[in-house]
């Protein structure tokens, strides 16, 4: 898939003018980078023009505006956090796959909420008993009930307090406060070996953003209203719980559950004829394949059924497994318990959620979607 056209393409897709391309740029519309090949000209980015020609096509009334604004992978807000091109992830430029080798999730919140050498210090939060969700929930409920909302503050205070919720959140998984990486933490409230912790930090650097999904448009529009750090991380918790989001795991553990009952060639048939979706496989932003399964199978060996099912998949749908299929093999291979695959994106994406906050902040802008009102006409 073409990332950036030139200009001709451009003005060409769209029927305009030199001039208005430029202005386009300049409203912020199009983004526009320097060509590596040929210093004298510009490329534009190939999603803005799509944008762009879908609303030309609609035409330009408000109620169209407004609904496309919020259509799946289009761009909705800008940001300098997260971007996915080449058919990678990028967090601030940097790839996230190759940052996977090595950082921690520390490293990469530092490097998200775009504050330097932040300091981590432990706290001693109160965790309430109960199942880890619950405990989750509860425990950045309470913070959301006293937490101070974030406008008007010092963005220093905003970057600790970014750091004891997220603090707050790990303690809440792990069923208390600990010292250390968060991954190492995790591993050992999940009795895993030390060299298990590895794979776990691996996962949790992938997934710590992926740009306007769904949860992290439901954190921004939250801090949008000055709410606190605290109260846009619930906001994502509770979007991040759908079956569609963060609640593909079970999917795919279903799903395996079916072909260790019956069979492999007639699980996987039975969910085609049905034409139902295999979990696991597939996603729309990266058509050759998601670059954070491929990081994370690189450092841990899936159980046999796991690469089994992979394997066979691939070759009936064409289809490669995403970051879901990859961590639920990661559960499965670590023994971990079934809600750990849920655990750990939420330990991971909250670094996201607080860093889109952080930036929505700043813009001191409400989030305000129109509705395309469909129901009885008034009155």
């Amino acid at each position: 898939m073409q990332d950036w056209l030139t200009a001709q393409e451009a003005m060409t897709r769209l029927g305009l003018k030199p001039q208005t391309l430029y202005a386009y740029v300049s409203r912020g519309l199009i983004e526009a980078r320097g060509d590596e090949g040929d210093s004298r000209r510009s490329l534009y980015r190939a999603e803005d023009i799509a944008r762009l020609e879908h609303r030309k096509a609609r035409g330009r009334r408000p109620a169209a505006i407004a609904e496309d604004a919020i259509a799946y992978g289009e761009p909705v807000l800008s940001s300098s956090i997260t971007t996915i091109e080449r058919g990678g992830l990028w967090y601030r430029g940097q790839d996230a796959a190759r940052l996977a080798e090595s950082a921690k999730l520390e490293d990469v919140a530092r490097l998200l909420w775009d504050c330097g050498t932040q300091r981590f210090p432990p706290l001693a939060t109160i965790v309430p008993p109960g199942e880890p969700l619950a405990r989750v929930f509860v425990t950045i409920a309470a913070r959301t009930a006293t937490d101070r909302p974030m406008v008007g503050r010092a963005k220093k205070a905003l970057y600790l307090e970014a750091a004891a919720v997220l603090d707050t959140l790990v303690d809440a998984i792990a069923g208390g406060p600990g010292e250390g990486p968060i991954h190492a933490r995790l591993a050992r409230a999940w009795g895993c070996e030390t060299k298990d912790a590895e794979p776990i930090r691996r996962a949790l650097v992938l997934l710590a953003d992926h740009e306007l999904n769904a949860s992290t448009f439901a954190a921004r529009v939250t801090a949008s209203t000055g709410a606190s750090l605290a109260g846009c991380a619930l906001a994502g918790l509770a979007a991040l719980s759908g079956p569609s989001h963060g609640g593909v795991a079970p999917r795919v553990l279903a799903l395996m559950r079916d072909i260790e009952r019956d069979g492999l060639e007639a699980a996987l048939a039975a969910r085609l004829e049905a034409g139902a979706k295999l979990p696991g496989f597939g996603h729309p932003l990266y058509p050759d394949g998601d670059p954070r399964a491929r990081a994370l199978f690189a450092a841990f060996e899936p159980p046999p059924a796991y690469a089994q099912a992979q394997a066979a998949i691939a070759t009936l749908t064409g289809e490669e497994p995403n970051i879901d299929f990859a961590l639920s093999a990661l559960a499965a291979k670590l023994a971990l318990p079934e809600t750990a695959p849920f655990q750990i994106f939420a330990a991971a994406r909250c670094t996201g959620w607080l860093a889109h906050a952080l930036e929505q902040n700043e813009t001191g802008r409400l989030i305000r979607p129109r509705a395309r009102y469909v129901g009885p006409a008034p009155g």
